[in-house]
């Protein structure tokens, strides 16, 4: 039995999940194995009913589940920040969501904003390090509102969090079995305490541990312009956690967009949360032309983490299945764009359910 906890969230993100559940339930009955879905409303509207973002009891429950499948976050009448730290950054710390995991994978029939570049080119993984360097809330204010203020945002990397993260991109890399290769972008040359931690443990563990993965290294500059120039470089990548926020969002405009673009959060011995990258906008709520695929490839993620951490055969197929029957929905749309798609949201997902037979 496959536990997994819901959260709709804000704007088009109810709409979103509403098309990767109906996937999970075609996935399920064709696989032959079981699972138990439990919405919850967090998100921008119960916290103005409310002020309340997430109670502890909530996180406590989380601990319960197998995954949590979210749609998206973000309320036009909630100032930024409120809700993103409150949900999402609380639910990564306290839930131990050490890997961020963000494919980069051109689709056919996906437009790429890249020149001459086609699927064969655009197909790597990035994992960023999810709970430490500039996200984990060190810092302050001197003299706030002063003309003399001064503010801090403190930079930590322990070798646990470093290693553990290094160890699961380098057995990321073995598992694609493609290049083999597994990339460090840091920036070594100016953040000389950090990234000199990340240097040397992903020299020392590579050495010891992985002798049939090559090593490379980019300074996260020449990463972003690799990126754009020669994607097809490119195998698996593992970065700090700020760096991979950047280069993650990149990855998505040469895959296409953010209506493709899916990601994890993860925990590889406890509840992973799975989401689409893009927000919730809110201006297309209720119109049925926001694109799900995005939120339907990640829950072709949550199923293929739930077989590697359970031992599931079923949960693996059915990840490599909806991720076929996306590749063969995506030559069919005009556009990932919303409303550009040429079919509704309702009718992306039939499609995808169609495809799967």
């Amino acid at each position: 039995m496959l536990k997994i906890a819901v959260l709709g969230g804000d704007g088009t993100g109810p709409e979103v999940v509403r098309e990767g559940l109906k996937v999970l339930s075609a996935i399920a009955s064709s696989e032959g194995f079981t699972y138990e879905t439990n919405d919850y409303d967090f998100g921008g509207d119960r916290y103005l009913k409310t002020g309340e973002v997430l109670p502890d009891s909530a996180v406590t429950e989380f601990r319960g589940y197998d995954a949590i499948y979210l749609g998206a976050v973000g309320h036009p009448d909630v100032a930024p920040g409120i809700i993103e730290k409150g949900l999402l950054l609380r639910l990564r710390f306290e839930l131990d969501q050490y890997i961020n995991l963000r494919p980069v994978k051109l689709y056919p029939g996906v437009d790429t904003p890249l020149k001459d570049k086609g699927p064969e080119d655009i197909s790597f993984d990035v994992v960023r390090e999810n709970t430490e360097d500039l996200y984990f809330g060190g810092g302050g204010f001197l003299r706030k509102n002063t003309p003399h203020e001064v503010a801090t945002q403190e930079m930590i990397a322990t070798r646990f969090g470093v290693e553990r993260c290094l160890r699961y991109a380098f057995e990321l890399a073995r598992r694609r079995n493609d290049q083999k290769m597994l990339t460090l972008v840091a920036k070594t040359n100016v953040l000389t305490f950090a990234h000199d931690l990340w240097w040397r443990a992903f020299n020392e563990i590579g050495e010891a541990e992985y002798p049939d993965i090559k090593r490379d290294y980019n300074h996260v500059d020449a990463c972003c312009m690799w990126f754009v120039k020669n994607p097809e470089f490119y195998d698996t990548i593992v970065t700090p956690n700020m760096f991979g926020d950047i280069i993650t969002d990149l990855g998505a405009m040469i895959q296409g967009g953010m209506g493709i673009a899916a990601g994890g959060n993860i925990n590889p011995e406890g509840t992973s949360m799975f989401e689409p990258i893009g927000g919730s906008a809110p201006k297309y709520t209720g119109k049925n032309v926001i694109n799900p695929l995005a939120a339907i490839c990640a829950l072709g993620m949550l199923l293929d983490n739930a077989g590697a951490q359970k031992g599931e055969a079923a949960y693996t197929r059915g990840a490599q299945r909806i991720e076929r029957a996306v590749m063969a929905t995506t030559p069919k749309l005009k556009s990932m764009s919303a409303g550009k798609m040429g079919y509704g949201t309702t009718k992306v997902g039939d499609l995808v359910c169609e495809a799967l037979a």
